[in-house]
């Protein structure tokens, strides 16, 4: 074989998570046309972010690749498959008191650690709360392999996702390597979401162990909890009403890249004067807001739910101007600040204009601007 067939391919930055972004949306939507669907995805995809700005965080060097020689994704389905699929599931209509059907490995603590530790930096699982979180790890097994042993091989109908705890595994796509993953990272995701044959081969190059988990339980995990997080999400936003300047498709974007946090009664959630990294949407529970003062800290306001609070930074791109604290056990959802300038552009004067509210109800309780100088 010649040294440009055993060149590495890399896929290039970013493209990995929008297909799985973009898979993710389709199966949960069922549109009649994946082509269609596909070009208003991505439209609307492009109108919804600054130039420039890449859609969705870049993806870590071990992720999966794919071969730049093969037909794009989208093409495929058109042409090979009228479903994408084959095997239906509905999220909407499964049944919660079905969640028995999810596979359960006992594991002891030593393992359970072990694989805690692997799977917490893996994109997919990345916005599952800690009960979805808590099902993955029951449902994962141990696969212990050995050199030269094939795990999966292109062409094969996919039947598990596979995280790597340990060992060095090669991708090939025909005879060409196409990436090497080093103790850590996962493979196998995309055949499963799109019930379509194996893209590469992978084969382990040392001893290893991986962590896997069945096509069923996969599916019914991850799509299910993206369903009913966008629902959830949904229904919150839609009692925001700052929000109503955004279109309905553009709420569902914003829904989708929330990340669910939980903070115990007490536990300070953002702090006077850090860098901002993103605001909130309260779900469920009470929040106080909090001012430093020379004589101590001071509330100013007690927010609830539907209510918001950390956008003021982020329009300012100033320090944090004030604390909040969980006055009670709280849910919120966590929106960052790449997806905030993203999605959120139609709201800007809104929030400008709650900026004005904000600093008039400061002066009315320190009595002058030049007092709230120093808060700013």
């Amino acid at each position: 074989m010649s040294n440009q067939t055993k060149q590495r391919i890399q896929v290039p930055d970013g493209l990995r998570d929008v297909l799985l972004e973009f898979s993710i949306a389709y199966l949960l939507e069922q549109p009649g046309d994946v082509v269609d669907y596909a070009v208003e995805f991505f439209t609307r995809l492009q109108e919804n972010r600054k130039t420039n700005m890449v859609a969705v965080e870049a993806p870590s060097p071990d992720e999966s690749v794919m071969s730049q020689e093969e037909e794009p994704l989208v093409t495929r389905f058109a042409t090979r498959r009228k479903s994408v699929f084959a095997e239906t599931y509905d999220p909407e209509n499964d049944p919660d008191d079905d969640e028995g059907a999810t596979a359960i490995f006992p594991k002891t603590d030593e393992q359970r650690s072990r694989l805690v530790e692997s799977v917490k930096n893996i994109l997919l699982f990345r916005s599952l709360d800690k009960e979805q979180m808590n099902q993955v790890l029951d449902a994962m097994f141990e696969k212990i392999v050995r050199p030269d042993e094939y795990i999966i091989r292109q062409g094969d109908d996919g039947d598990n996702f596979y995280v790597i705890e340990s060992g060095k595994y090669r991708a090939f796509v025909g005879e060409t390597l196409i990436h090497t993953y080093d103790n850590s990272g996962s493979f196998g995701e995309l055949a499963l979401l799109y019930n379509m044959p194996r893209a590469a081969t992978i084969q382990a190059a040392t001893d290893g162990q991986l962590w896997a988990m069945d096509r069923q339980t996969f599916r019914r995990i991850l799509l299910k909890s993206a369903f009913r997080k966008r629902k959830m999400y949904e229904s919150l936003l839609d009692n925001v009403p700052m929000l109503k300047a955004l279109q309905n498709y553009e709420r569902m974007n914003l829904a989708d890249a929330l990340v669910p946090k939980s903070y115990g009664k007490g536990e300070r959630i953002i702090k006077q004067g850090d860098a901002a990294d993103g605001m909130y949407f309260i779900e469920d529970g009470t929040v106080s807001i909090r001012i430093q003062q020379e004589e101590g800290e001071i509330e100013i306001s007690v927010l609830g739910k539907g209510q918001y609070f950390g956008e003021l930074a982020l329009v300012t791109h100033r320090p944090r101007a004030a604390s909040a604290y969980a006055a009670d056990n709280i849910k919120v959802a966590f929106l960052d600040v790449d997806a905030f300038e993203r999605l959120l552009g139609p709201c800007m004067d809104i929030m400008k204009r709650n900026i004005d509210d904000y600093e008039t109800q400061l002066i009315k309780i320190f009595g002058s601007k030049n007092n709230i100088s120093d808060i700013r």
